[in-house]
């Protein structure tokens, strides 16, 4: 390639970087307009979305999740739907159904109607009260971005994203994800308490006569441009490396070193894929043009956690898995 048009090229994805940064802040902001005190956790949200991925939202009752969802929604320009899970639901009130139709000439067909999941961004609200066989109905269509109902294919809108809620503490009669599913997400995103400065904010805001509401800052064509920036921003030979040292060092074997033993199953490739994108993605949302090793030891927990399990041994001595990752990143940082 010239010398030329390759600076020109650099220009071009400089200029559209400044352009969608901007366009990122400001959406950030409206969030913050509505969300207090989740820093973080809008943060990586923000992260999952202009990576084209799918969160799980993990936090207890009463700290915002369903709201943040709404207001990515609303803030994004993106058609969001709800879909509560319960045990009794079924895949078909996700997906959507074919109906028998007689028209007016007596002519029989079935007619497809959409479920919930046409929708740009999904909310799927405590996915584990579900029972597997529909937590699997979302498996397709998470992964491949299309749906197949009696053997017809349907394509799902542009983009698509999963955010998905669970709470830790109640878990009588829930059924946990499979290792195949917790895979589709991009990253675990954990929802904690908010500091006391926040809190203080929350009961002013929510409990007076008029309540804050968010504001669209960006279309679901903004999105999109977003999302193909992120996957020509630049990646140095050091990030690179730091990736695969870090998802590779958290399988079972020798390339954990002594934490191989403790390691049961580990992240497979789709985990060092996940991570190059937010890493970019986490750099366009600072004004970044490429990312750093930084960002991968930012981001090394909540894309890995949820991609790897202890020994029972590991377990019973009282290793945590975020324990072990943090000694993974020790080794890089």
């Amino acid at each position: 390639m010239p010398a030329e048009t390759s600076e020109s090229l650099d220009a071009l994805i400089v200029r559209a970087a400044e352009s969608t940064a901007a366009h990122v802040r400001s959406a950030r902001a409206a969030i913050g307009q509505v969300i207090f005190g989740q820093e973080t956790v809008v943060e990586q949200a923000l992260i999952t979305i202009l990576s084209g991925g799918h969160a799980l939202l993990v936090g207890v009752p009463g700290l915002a999740k369903t709201k943040l969802v709404d207001t990515l929604g609303l803030v994004l320009g993106l058609d969001a739907r709800r879909v509560q899970f319960t045990p009794d639901l079924m895949p078909s009130d996700i997906l959507g159904s074919e109906v028998l139709e007689e028209s007016a000439t007596g002519k029989r067909s079935f007619r497809f109607i959409p479920g919930p999941v046409f929708a740009q961004l999904l909310m799927a609200d405590e996915i584990n009260r579900a029972s597997p066989r529909t937590q699997s109905a979302l498996l397709q269509a998470m992964q491949e971005y299309h749906v197949t109902i009696a053997g017809q294919r349907h394509d799902l809108p542009k983009p698509f994203h999963v955010l998905a809620t669970q709470n830790p503490l109640e878990q009588e009669g829930t059924y946990p994800l499979p290792e195949a599913q917790l895979d589709r997400f991009l990253m675990q995103i954990d929802v904690d308490y908010p500091d006391r400065a926040a809190e203080r904010r929350i009961l002013f805001e929510t409990t007076g006569a008029e309540e804050a509401k968010a504001h669209a800052a960006m279309s679901a064509e903004d999105l999109l441009a977003a999302q193909r920036l992120v996957r020509r921003l630049p990646v140095g030979d050091s990030v690179v490396s730091a990736v695969l040292d870090l998802v590779r060092s958290a399988r079972p074997g020798p390339e954990a070193g002594a934490l191989g033993t403790a390691i049961a199953w580990g992240p497979g490739p789709r985990a060092s894929q996940a991570l190059m994108l937010a890493v970019r993605a986490r750099a366009l949302l600072d004004g970044r043009f490429a990312p750093s090793v930084d960002d991968v030891l930012a981001l090394a927990e909540p894309i890995l956690k949820h991609r790897m399990a202890l020994t029972f041994q590991a377990r019973a001595e009282g290793e945590t898995v975020a324990g072990v990752i943090g000694r993974l990143k020790a080794r890089i940082g």
